[in-house]
């Protein structure tokens, strides 16, 4: 079988990795010299703990497992099973641990409501002030900047994997055949549009406008070297008001009782942390949903995540070495994990994974595989 994938983000990679493990003939093609969207501007976490129950959960880990198994593969991904923290202050952040730890599906996630002695000894860097900490051993982390190079890399040894950069697909010339810019027409018996946030010209022409999947921008940063580890992923409490897992009765009493700060609550904020493998931290994020989004950043969410991380680390942050704004697509159907549509014969359109394209995108191309018989 030939396949070609269009998109060389996470999503579109591991889509080819599945391909080229069954054995089929694969191009992937990017209109970019490398990638450089969502894929490259997040955390590089694998974020079991906050997925909603259900398909989402499942598939979170199912990918979970792949990434590890892949990460054995390919080492630099990067890929370390570091778990998350989630310290929380107060009866009221308390109580929604507590929720959590009381789910059904919590011994899946590995969640685990532990005392600020124990989560210090999981993560010594943790000196601040904090009554506990929901600890979740399913979660993980890799590369971000590097992992789609990493995985592209190990492709690129099997003589059936051709990758064309810097090319734009632009037209639907018959059955699994597309054609991109330099005149060039690529036929297939299947086709994978994975083409992120860039929901315009031929995914709109293919997909109509009524695409259900938004644009999310969100703000992050990394620092200069922390000078000691950060065991695992670190969250703040405002993660609960952002992820469905949470949701309970004790999150609404959270919102209405101790409301977000102003910033936070205006830039739709969380903290996650995640320490990358030269030592530095990043840290985020905002969301933004109306359109159209500003072009440049804003000072207030970064003074903000520095006060909470520093409130956390008990000590002052790193040097700000990088600031920058990503977009992601996230699709708006309730429940759905990723939009998946067959929009023309042999072509199939894969988006909106949202904050989940990282974690789930193993996964995600699994599925793909196995419904389009490859």
């Amino acid at each position: 079988m030939k396949v070609t994938v269009v998109g060389a983000g996470v999503v579109g990679t591991l889509h080819a990795w599945q391909a080229v493990r069954r054995g089929h003939q694969v191009v992937q093609i990017e209109r970019e010299a490398e990638a450089r969207g969502a894929s490259l501007r997040n955390f590089g976490q694998i974020w079991v703990s906050g997925r909603a129950g259900g398909e989402e959960l499942r598939t979170a880990l199912r990918a979970r497992e792949l990434w590890e198994e892949t990460g054995a593969r390919v080492p630099a991904l990067g890929f370390r099973a570091n778990g998350s923290l989630t310290p929380v202050r107060g009866p009221l952040e308390l109580a929604v641990a507590e929720a959590a730890v009381a789910r059904a599906d919590a011994a899946d996630r590995g969640y685990k409501l532990i005392g600020p002695g124990e989560a210090r000894a999981l993560n010594p860097a943790l000196r601040g002030d904090f009554t506990a900490a929901l600890y979740c051993e399913r979660d993980a982390a890799v590369e971000p900047r590097t992992a789609q190079l990493a995985l592209r890399a190990e492709l690129s040894r099997s003589p059936g994997y051709t990758f064309l950069p810097g090319r734009e697909v632009r037209e639907v010339t018959g059955p699994g055949t597309v054609r991109d810019d330099h005149g060039d027409v690529h036929r297939a018996d299947a086709v994978v549009l994975c083409t992120g946030a860039w929901l315009g010209g031929l995914v709109r022409e293919l997909a109509g406008p009524d695409l259900p999947v938004r644009r999310v921008r969100l703000q992050m940063m990394q620092t200069a070297p922390l000078g000691e580890p950060l065991p695992t992923s670190v969250a703040d409490a405002d993660s609960f008001r952002y992820y469905p897992a949470y949701a309970s009765p004790a999150l609404d009493e959270l919102n209405a009782r101790q409301p977000q700060p102003e910033t936070a609550a205006a830039h739709r904020m969380q903290l996650l942390m995640v320490q990358r493998a030269d030592g530095g931290l990043t840290i985020g994020d905002t969301h933004e949903y109306a359109h159209p989004f500003a072009f440049d950043t804003v000072e207030e969410p970064y003074e903000h995540l520095t006060g909470v991380v520093e409130s956390l680390l008990g000590r002052p942050l790193p040097r700000i070495r990088r600031r920058w704004a990503g977009v992601y697509a996230q699709c708006t159907e309730p429940g759905r994990v990723v939009h998946r549509q067959q929009v023309s014969e042999g072509v199939w359109l894969v988006t909106g994974p949202g904050g989940r394209g990282m974690t789930c995108a193993p996964a995600i191309a699994e599925t793909t595989a196995n419904e389009l018989g490859w």
